[in-house]
């Protein structure tokens, strides 16, 4: 059979195997864009990847990314489980040194720094006082505040100075053997920025990373915007957005008291509790959301904020030079948006 002859008979072959082949790359073609979610740290996380481009087999690289990263900062931070390398450091109950991974201490390291620059506004030791106002992971019931001889007592097991931090050893110590700590305000954070991590490793440029509500933006979307991020206005009859901001390469993290609360007395009780006094906080400030280019940060500086207030807060977060909302409530049942000099460059 001469070339020409042959051609003619492999040509159809070719170009079936082209079909099959086209038809294929098609059927495991992905969305423009993928939503992966599912549980975590006593809440839940979100991940939407921009999939131009990618394939199943890389969709299933990454979700086994994010539940390894998640897995690992539930399995170190988390008050939820029981088993977590935080759980068993606060039934240490003992002035001896505990050895501590790096990826903790880092995140203590963090939480320190805070508590130092906010002067105790912001406190991980703060886990006692939370439970006993009835929020977190073995909270008493909700509506039995603790009496005042009690919380007295447990105010001498709060204050960031009695935890003690060694890095080079990889050590943490308690100055009193009751005390405990809680990392909720900062291991959102942290889980995220690790998430985000593990996703630019694998070759992932555009990327939304959420985890009980704090977001971390990665290049652009599908259609080629900036990622939008609501902030909620807390409404009673539900989920309201009181404004959008457009994130590229950047978090928000977002602390208010209209989510978790519970009446005692005639008082609104929040699940904000001020280290500094032992009880929940009682001003008038709703939300505060912080835009920073680490979720950990952020996380920390959000809960910080909302510890201060509408007045010491606003303060705090100008002289820090950080990009802070504010939603103070007014009269009427109204809010008042403020927001620092670093914030409204970022609104869309």
């Amino acid at each position: 059979m001469d070339l020409r002859a042959r051609a003619r008979v492999l040509l159809p072959v070719f170009l079936l195997i082209l079909t099959v082949l086209a038809v294929r790359q098609l059927w495991w073609r992905a969305p423009a864009r993928v939503v992966l979610s599912g549980p975590t740290m006593g809440t839940t996380w979100s991940v939407t990847l921009d999939t131009r481009g990618r394939g199943r087999g890389d969709l299933g690289s990454a979700r086994a990314a994010i539940d390894e990263r998640l897995a690992t900062a539930n399995r170190l931070m988390s008050t939820w489980d029981p088993d977590s390398e935080l759980s068993r450091f606060n039934r240490h109950a003992s002035t001896e040194a505990f050895r501590l991974s790096p990826a903790t201490l880092e995140v203590l390291g963090l939480a320190q720094e805070i508590s130092e620059k906010t002067h105790g506004a912001f406190d991980v030791t703060v886990r006692p006082l939370v439970a006993a106002w009835g929020f977190g992971a073995g909270a008493r019931a909700p509506g039995h505040g603790p009496e005042a001889a009690e919380l007295e007592a447990i105010r001498q097991r709060v204050g960031f100075r009695l935890l003690e931090l060694d890095p080079m050893a990889g050590t943490a110590r308690k100055r009193r053997p009751d005390v405990e700590c809680d990392l909720s305000a900062i291991a959102k954070g942290y889980a995220v920025d690790e998430v985000a991590r593990a996703l630019s490793v694998l070759g992932w440029t555009d990327f939304l990373v959420e985890v009980g509500g704090e977001v971390r933006a990665h290049g652009r979307r599908p259609d080629g915007g900036a990622w939008r991020v609501g902030i909620e206005r807390p409404d009673a009859e539900g989920r309201v957005v009181q404004t959008v901001v457009a994130l590229a390469d950047a978090v928000m993290a977002t602390s208010g008291d209209y989510r978790s609360f519970y009446e005692e007395g005639g008082k609104r009780l929040t699940h904000i509790v001020d280290p500094r006094s032992g009880r929940p906080v009682g001003h008038s400030l709703a939300s505060v959301s912080v835009v920073h280019r680490e979720a950990a940060t952020a996380d920390a500086w959000a809960t910080a904020l909302a510890v201060l207030g509408p007045e010491e807060g606003f303060t705090r977060a100008e002289a820090e030079g950080i990009a802070a909302y504010f939603l103070v409530r007014s009269e009427g049942g109204s809010f008042e948006a403020r927001s620092t000099r670093a914030f409204p460059a970022l609104h869309d």
